[in-house]
């Protein structure tokens, strides 16, 4: 298939590829991941439910249902979807790593370390679980291993700027303020949206 110049060519190419082959959950996917590009929720929901019809261990799919879930601020239904997803594959980090967002959001904070550690321990280089699993660390009082949580994630993406975010709270908790403002001042720089609590802790110690 020739590569499409922009969604609306890239939509009607799998509509086409739907109308050849109706059975194939990889157009369908293809095709729900072009309406989520234009924000047509419902018709990618649709798209979705189609796909895990035709090919029902396609987790992505399920993590796709799970994600329009959480922008109706459905957090049992995204639960729901990405459990399934890691029924449906073993070992889908992407999966745990929602599930275990989902439970940080709802303050199952003990749950939410398990899953987020599954994801990883799946994608050594999922960087996303890395600092969401920091951020669990340090909601449990676990300063350190929030700060190795987040370290690990910059040796993957250096320029990660949650990472440096999350580390300049850790080093505050933790009483370092030399590190608390050096990654706080990254974060910035790297274009993140700094927490004005945050951000006035930070300045009473330069």
């Amino acid at each position: 298939m020739e590569k499409a110049k922009d969604v609306e060519e890239y939509i009607a190419q799998q509509r086409a590829a739907i109308a050849l082959n109706p059975e194939c959950g990889n157009s369908h996917y293809n095709l729900a991941v072009g309406l989520l590009g234009q924000r047509k929720f419902s018709e990618a929901e649709k798209a979705l439910y189609e796909a895990i019809e035709h090919s029902p261990t396609m987790a992505e799919a399920y993590v796709q249902l799970g994600g329009i879930c959480l922008s109706r601020g459905d957090l049992d239904g995204c639960l729901d979807f990405n459990t399934r997803a890691t029924k449906v594959r073993a070992g889908f980090s992407e999966g745990y790593a929602n599930i275990g967002f989902v439970q940080l959001q709802r303050g199952e904070i003990d749950d939410a370390i398990k899953n987020l550690q599954k994801a990883i321990a799946f994608n050594s280089n999922f960087v996303q679980a890395y600092t969401t699993l920091a951020n669990a660390y340090l909601m449990n009082g676990l300063v350190d291993e929030s700060i190795a949580a987040n370290d690990k994630a910059l040796s993957i993406e250096p320029e990660f700027a949650v990472a440096h975010n999350n580390l300049a709270i850790a080093y505050l908790e933790k009483g370092d303020g030399a590190k608390a403002v050096e990654h706080f001042d990254r974060a910035k720089a790297l274009g993140f949206e700094v927490a004005p609590e945050i951000a006035q802790e930070i300045e009473a110690l330069r």
